[in-house]
């Protein structure tokens, strides 16, 4: 019971470290031109999306990020590109957890440890206060995966923003 009350306070105090304090409008710039420059090199798309906290209601109904994330990638119609090769990188503040969800495409061929050690990468440069590079880090290895997978092309088109999402 401890635990779930840990993780309540840290939501709830989510307001006192927003998202300003992590990522300033320079770091989501530089985010958002990775974004771009990584999608002419294949015909995927990378959306951001960096959320402070749940809501209380969530929380006690145990909801997760990874949860949380296939919400956001539906609502955010990351699935509807032509070969459903989306990929949305997803980070729950308060928790300093991130989530990839890959549309099935894409997933064919990456698998979900492929997608959970760019999670770590993401996750580990996090701890030691690197978030900008972190978060660029995981658009380069994603990159890489979508390059082999899905070479780009002259027709390809920008279906979804660039710009990192942040939400409150």
């Amino acid at each position: 019971m401890v635990r779930p009350m840990i993780r309540i306070f840290k939501h709830i105090l989510s307001g006192i470290y927003p998202v300003g304090n992590v990522f300033s409008k320079d770091d989501l710039d530089l985010i958002e031109k990775a974004i771009l420059n990584s999608e002419k090199n294949h015909s995927g798309e990378i959306c951001f999306v960096v959320h402070d906290a749940l809501s209380f209601y969530d929380l006690i109904r145990g909801k997760t990020a990874h949860q949380e994330a296939l919400r956001i990638f539906s609502e955010m119609r990351v699935w509807d590109t032509e070969s459903n090769n989306g990929v949305l990188i997803y980070l729950l503040l308060a928790d300093k957890n991130f989530e990839i969800v890959a549309d099935r495409g894409i997933h064919k061929h990456v698998d979900t440890t492929e997608w959970e050690i760019i999670c770590k990468v993401m996750e580990d440069q996090f701890s030691k206060g690197n978030h900008c590079y972190g978060v660029l880090e995981g658009v380069r290895l994603i990159t890489e995966k979508l390059k082999k997978h899905f070479p780009g092309t002259l027709e390809d088109r920008n279906v979804l923003s660039d710009k990192p999402i942040v939400t409150t």
